[in-house]
Order: structure tokens, then sequence, then C-alpha cells
């Protein structure tokens, strides 16, 4: 929309007057200075170059605002104003066509290079006009130094953490909301948003009588379809004035058009507009200069103190900036993946003009995430298969055919073909860096076991290493009963070890006596020094810190490293992870392992669950009640604990022996109650989740867990495959206390599954990927825009393309621009640790 030449002087005189009476917003013949400040930027004038039309658009925007603003902000805007209005005056007035010329040929140089390059990215941008590469903000400006947004406003955006144009370009939002669509008034859905365009009928303005400082605008719109009353709402005694509401009535006088925007929303009167946006046009037709009103909207991250307007504002400013950037991308690449270009996809991120423009723009800025992370993670695990300095292990030998002879069943197919995977892994100089994922009960231990004869028959040692004492002894265990008959020692160091037997293990490691030694957290804690440590071994990793796993690598000269998971990771969680290790599935349960007959219950279906034990007691066999963590309190989970098994044993079940596990018993303590349940001592066994991993008592058949709500899928899982281990049937009982629907809906596929892949993407869809692993020490990256649930088809796209170019040029010197993006992106997103 334009107008003639501006009044200079009427607009420069408002100005003085407005500063020489306080800054009071004054009330004029007919209109206040706000709204004739608004009315006056909210038109072009015919002569003002096209590079200034979006500083007068932004200052009809402030000016509307200015009721609003605080003394100090006034007396800013008014200055600020005044000298822009001087500086364009000069322009348009001072260099005539001088000024015309330059801005042409600005314009020409700018249009020259959109067509070299086929592409302008400002050009579809509904906020910011073109805009040549010279009077563009530098990237690395300071904001501060934006006369958009100056001192005062770059302080508030600071809390943000934004310094720069950069920093503003790469903040994206966090959501958007879609005004863009327009409709009549007959066609509102509660629940949606929209844009209206209709007629004023009736607009009133008033103070609530019961509440003094609440001020309502009502104003009735109508359209061809029907009608609808709006409200807004200002809280606050300078809103209660009558000349503020006069005023603010005269903005929508009856009979003008104005469109509003806002969530559709059920009243006690019918629909209407949840918190409206409104913006009075010239005619029905007239273009919506509102940075809000029929767009769809950006949504940003704020804090208190710094307003969404602010940060749109800043934006804005920032966005000219994009004709610097670079796309580190080669065309090639994007055209392969259908990527859109950066500087377009920074913008539609922002500002887009449609959805399927935001769409463009999000996925190929999650792509970049998801590159760079994997780039950087191929790139490691290359520099790792450089390394020619680890143990050449033999993949045969008279131990591993020993223990072939010894074993007491056969390996499965899968169990097979990860084995082949590793032994082949292990004749390599370059160090073996091997996940094992397998389901609860498919025979990790085998595979872990035959890794270690393949070291300790080539004169290496070996370490495992597990996160929870019951689970190092479990192994333990189970490797004395096979080392025994090979006439191999085995030693275990916990926490709980004596120090004599400590002194002991130490020397033997030195010296070579003790080829494998197994243990907790104890292993990297205590001076422990091995001769020739060729392989290590990590159960359930992912409960150990990134530099707990790194420290016991270091026990080694490059030690080949197995780790093991019975958590299943979700295919995206893997690759995000653990992009740079060698993957191995054991996807197949050995032969006559039992299906768990699942079953969720509410509380008042309890009396099932105990009638089902007594029954299953009867025929010889146990039972065990799981309670969860009580608000992650060890205290308030160890009374719970203590008054369950109080209230079993006297109670409930006073004919059976009932034992008491947790985590905070003594390491004897824990013993005496696995080795009593074991032994059948006693039949009922209530526990906290200690019990999760490690436990194996091939004689329980029913898993009762109270709570089932508070735990995770994945943990649930866990929890069910301490049973099930016998040739009899098997049952797992989820009782919940929760009447959420969703919960019931989580605990539902425990009852419809027995395949831990699958429940560990369901779980993550659920409750994240974060909660999946169950420790905030997993290593996760921190994405701005990428989902692992939402955007895995991406994910792999990006894995491919990486895979590509580490195939192509593993160093990148080919393509400079992304050798440095790379190292940007990867240290910021990985924090430069190491992860696996």
């Amino acid at each position: 929309m334009t107008t003639d030449k501006p009044d200079w002087i009427r607009l420069q005189k408002a100005l003085a007057i407005e500063a020489e009476k306080g800054f009071a917003d004054l009330l004029g013949k007919q209109y206040r200075f706000s709204e004739f400040l608004t009315l006056t930027f909210g038109k072009f004038p015919i002569d003002l170059p096209g590079i200034e039309r979006r500083r007068w658009q932004e200052l009809a925007a402030e000016f509307a605002n200015y009721p609003n603003l605080e003394l100090e902000d006034r007396q800013h805007l008014v200055a600020e104003t005044r000298r822009y209005l001087y500086q364009v005056q000069q322009v348009v007035e001072g260099e005539g066509e001088a000024g015309k010329a330059r801005e042409a040929e600005q314009q020409g140089s700018w249009r020259a290079k959109e067509n070299s390059s086929g592409y302008s990215p400002l050009s579809k941008s509904p906020i910011v006009g073109e805009v040549s590469r010279n009077l563009a903000p530098n990237l690395d400006q300071k904001l501060s130094d934006l006369p958009e947004i100056g001192i005062r406003k770059s302080a508030n955006l600071a809390r943000l953490g934004l310094y720069t144009v950069r920093d503003l370009l790469y903040y994206y939002p966090r959501d958007h909301i879609d005004y863009a669509r327009q409709v009549n008034i007959q066609e509102l859905v509660a629940g949606e948003t929209v844009t209206i365009v209709a007629t004023v009928k009736r607009c009133n303005c008033f103070t609530t009588p019961k509440n003094n400082k609440l001020t309502i605008l009502e104003v009735l719109l109508r359209d061809q379809t029907g009608q609808l009353k709006i409200s807004r709402f200002f809280a606050g005694t300078r809103y209660s004035s009558r000349a503020w509401q006069e005023s603010f009535k005269r903005r929508y006088p009856n009979g003008s058009i104005v469109a509003a925007c806002g969530l559709v929303k059920e009243s006690k009167y019918g629909l209407t507009l949840e918190d409206p946006e409104l913006e009075v046009l010239g005619h029905a037709g007239d273009t919506i200069e509102s940075l809000i009103i029929g767009r769809i909207v950006p949504i940003y991250p704020l804090t208190e103190g710094v307003g969404a307007d602010l940060v749109r504002q800043a934006v804005i400013a920032a966005l000219p900036a994009t004709v610097h950037l670079k796309d580190p991308l080669p065309s090639g690449l994007r055209d392969k993946y259908n990527l859109m270009e950066l500087k377009e996809a920074i913008h539609n991120i922002h500002f887009p003009p449609d959805s399927d423009s935001l769409q463009a723009a999000r996925r190929r800025l999650v792509f970049d995430e998801f590159f760079y992370l994997q780039l950087g993670l191929l790139q490691r695990q290359q520099k790792a298969k450089e390394t020619q300095t680890s143990a050449i292990l033999a993949p045969k030998g008279q131990l591993l055919e020993k223990f072939s002879e010894i074993l007491p069943f056969k390996l499965t197919n899968a169990q097979q073909r990860v084995i082949n995977e590793i032994l082949n892994d292990l004749q390599k100089p370059a160090p073996m860096n091997r996940l094992v994922q397998g389901d609860v009960g498919s025979g990790k231990t085998v595979v872990a076991v035959i890794a270690i004869l393949a070291a300790l028959q080539s004169g290496y040692q070996a370490a495992l290493m597990a996160p929870t004492e019951v689970l190092a002894e479990q192994h333990y265990r189970k490797l004395v009963s096979w080392f025994n008959l090979l006439h191999l020692p085995v030693e275990l160091l916990t926490g709980s070890t004596k120090i004599a037997k400590r002194r002991q293990i130490h020397a033997q490691l030195e010296t070579g006596e003790l080829p494998l030694l197994v243990g907790t957290h104890a292993l990297i804690q205590d001076p422990v020094n091995f001769m020739r440590l060729g392989l290590v071994v990590i159960d359930e990793q992912h409960r150990f810190g990134v530099e707990q796993r790194a420290r016991l690598q270091q026990k080694g000269e490059q030690p080949h490293v197995l780790t093991m998971t019975a958590t299943p990771i979700p295919r995206t969680l893997a690759l995000t992870i653990h992009g740079d290790l060698d993957v191995s599935q054991i996807d197949e349960l050995p032969p006559g392992r039992q299906t768990i007959q699942t079953t969720v219950l509410i509380n008042q279906q309890r009396s099932h669950a105990y009638e089902l034990i007594r029954r299953e007691i009867a025929q010889g066999r146990q039972t065990y009640v799981v309670l969860p963590l009580v608000e992650e309190s060890e205290k308030l989970d160890l009374r719970s604990a203590v008054e369950e098994h109080k209230k079993l044993q006297e109670s409930i079940f006073p004919e059976f022996q009932v034992g008491l596990l947790h985590g905070r018993m003594s390491s004897a303590e824990k013993d005496e109650a696995i080795t009593k349940f074991r032994d059948n001592e006693t039949q009922i066994l209530v526990s906290t989740t200690v019990v999760e991993v490690g436990v194996d008592v091939p004689n329980a058949t029913v898993m009762l867990i109270e709570n089932a709500e508070r735990f995770g899928l994945s943990q649930l899982h866990q929890l069910r495959g301490r049973v099930g281990r016998g040739a009899a049937k098997s049952y797992c009982l989820l009782l919940s206390s929760s009447k959420s629907s969703d919960a019931q809906q989580r605990l539902r596929v425990l009852e419809q599954s027995q395949d831990g892949f699958f429940i560990s993407e369901m779980d993550m869809r659920f409750r994240g990927p974060g909660q999946v692993l169950g420790t905030r020490q997993s290593g996760i990256p921190d994405f701005t825009l990428a989902s692992l649930v939402e955007d895995e088809e991406v994910l792999i796209l990006a894995r491919q393309a990486a895979e590509k170019v580490i195939e192509i040029d593993p160093t990148l010197e080919r393509w400079y621009l992304m050798k440095e993006e790379l190292k940007y992106r990867y240290e910021r997103l990985m924090g430069g640790a190491i992860l696996t």
C-alpha cells in the first residue's frame, strides 16, 4: 500500500511535541499520537526506496504497540524515529534522481546475482524485501550494531544467548502457528488456528465493574456467512482511562474492514477467537501487513523479560544477512537428496510463506544436524580402523575347541553369525569396536565368552565390566562354572572385595597369572594394571558414563572392545549414539524359551495376582515382587520395599517365606537374599530394580510389578525377562494405580509383544530417547530441530550421504566448507565428548 510523499515537517513536529509533553501519547483532534504514527507508517511513500520499506513497516508495528511501552522505551522509539526520518528524507528529497539511480543500480546488481545463481534467498520471504550484499548485515556483526535492535534490545536478546546476526539466523523456532488459512465465520471449527476478514458491526471498550484493573475490548464482526464476537483483555490501571478506551474504539470504527486471527475456541456465547490479533484494512482485498495475521507465525523459545515480538523483529533484521551464507553441501548432494538450499531453508524456517515451504526447510535443517553428526562418527571410525596397534587374536585354538565340547547346548544361528563377525574383527590389527544387541535371554554371555577365550588362547588378558555387583557376580558364577572345566583362573573385583584379595588380584594381573578379571567400576577405580590386556567386554554399556568406558580401554594398548546390551536400542538411537561402532544383533532366542503371559491389572484386581502366586508356589514355583523407585529417592524406595516385604510376609503370605533385596543392602546381605531365593528357601523375593539384570532363577515363574506405570517399557521388558527361564509356563503381572489412558496404552504394548526391539521403539515414542537409555550419561546429542522419533527417514538418508562422502574423501579436503562446518557443528553438538 503506497501513499503520496509524507509531510516530513508534520511528522517531525508530532514527534517533537510528543517528546516535549513527556511521551504521554497525546490525543489530537482525530487521533492519538501513536495512532497517527501507526497509520502514517502503515503506508509506503511513493518515493520510498525498496530497501527502506522493511524499516518503515516495522515502525508501524512499533507505534501500534506504543501505548503498552514503558516511558524509557517510548523515549527511545521517538528519538530513533526522528533520526531515521531525517536520514530517509535526505535520500528521498536531498539526493533526488541520483539516489534513485543508485538504488536502481543496487537492485540491478542484485538481480544479476539472483539470475546467475538461479535463486534469490529473499525473494520468497513474506517479510524481508530485496537487499544488496553490501547493505546486508555481516554474519558476525553484533546485534547491538543493527539499528533495528540497538544496545537496549540486544541486552535482552543476550539473555537467550543471542549476540550476533549468525546466532539469530540459527535460533530456530520451537514451533509454528498457522494463521495463513483464511476462512469465513461460518466455517470456524473449535481448536483450529485461522484468519478471518470481516466488517466491524460494533466496538466497545470498558473496565469491568468487578475489577478496575481489567479492561475489555469487544468487537462484533460480520461477514457474508455470519457474525462473531471477539474480546481482548488488558490488565493495568492505565487502560481504565476513558481517553485510552475511546482511542481504542476509534481504531475499529463501525463499517471498517479488519483482519483477525487466533485460536478458535468455545465460549458461553458460542465460538470466538482466543487472544486475537487485529489489523484494520483499507478494503476487503487489501494486503495484510501484520507479522502475525494471515501468516505462519514462528514461536521461539523465550525467557522472562524477552517477548516474542522482540525476537521476531530481531530475526527480520538479521534475515538479509543470509546473502552471505555459503552452502557447505555440494549442489549434487542437495539434488540427490532433494534438499532445499541453505539460504532458502533459513528464511523458510523463520517466516515460511506456506506449510510446504516450512516442511522443506525443516527437512533440510534436520538433515544437516544428522549429517554432520554421522560424518563425525564415521570419520572417527575411519581413524580408529587406521590404527594398527591392537592385538591380532587367533580365531581357532585349543581353548575354543574345548569350550565347544563342554557347552551343554547348541548355539543358535544368530549367535553363530555374531561370533563369526567378532572373530573376524579380532584377526585384524585395527581395534574392534563392536556393539552386540540381544534381547533378554538371547545368549549374549556365551558370545562374549568365546571372544574372551580367543584373547586368552592368543596370550592376552581380558576384562569384563558390569554396572552392578549383582550382575558382575552373576557373570562370575557363570564363568567359573565353565572356566573350571577349562582349568583357567578367573577373579571377581567389586567394591566389596577385601583389601587382601584386592592386592592378590592386582599382583596376578601385573604378572599375567590372572587371564580374566570380572568386576564393576572397581576395575577402573582401583590401581588395576594388566600385563597384556587384549580385550575389554562391557555389559549393559549404556549404564556407564563416557569417561568410565574410556578409562577401562586405557588399561591396555588399544585393546579390542566388545560392548553388550540386553536393552535393545531403537535403530535411530543406535545410529546417533553408536554411529562409530559396528553393530551386531542376536535376533533369535534359544529353543525352549517360554512365551511369558503378560497381563495388565488395576489395583482392584490385586486378589487375582495373589491367587496366581499361591497356585504357582503350591506347584513348587517362585515369585518376584518388584517395586519402583519412588521419586528417585533411595530412602523412599527402601522404605516402600521394607514395608511391602513386611505386609506380604505377615498379612498376605504368612505360609510362605518372603525375602527382601534392595540397593542399600550390603554385598553380603544381597548375596544371602539371592542365594536363599535361588535355593528355594524363600518362595517370594520382594525387590527393587536390583533384579532387573543378573538374577537368574529358572524356577521363578511369576513377576509381579507394582506401580508398573512408573517404569519405562524397556525396563519392564527387562524385568519380565527374569521369568520364563525354565520349562514351566511363566507370568508377568503389571499392577497399575494410574487411571491415565496414556499409561494404560503404554502398558498394553507389553501385553501384545515379546519383541524387545519393537518394545524399545514404542518406549522411545512414548518417553523420548533420553529416558529410554535411563541415564544422563548416555551421550545423546543436543539437537535443535531433529527428532529421533519423527525423523528416522531423514537420519537414514543423512547416514547414507555421510558414508558416501567418507568413501570418496575421508579427510574432506575437497570440500573445505563442509570440513569447516563439521568441525564447528560436531564439537558443538557432542560437546567434544568421546561417546564410546
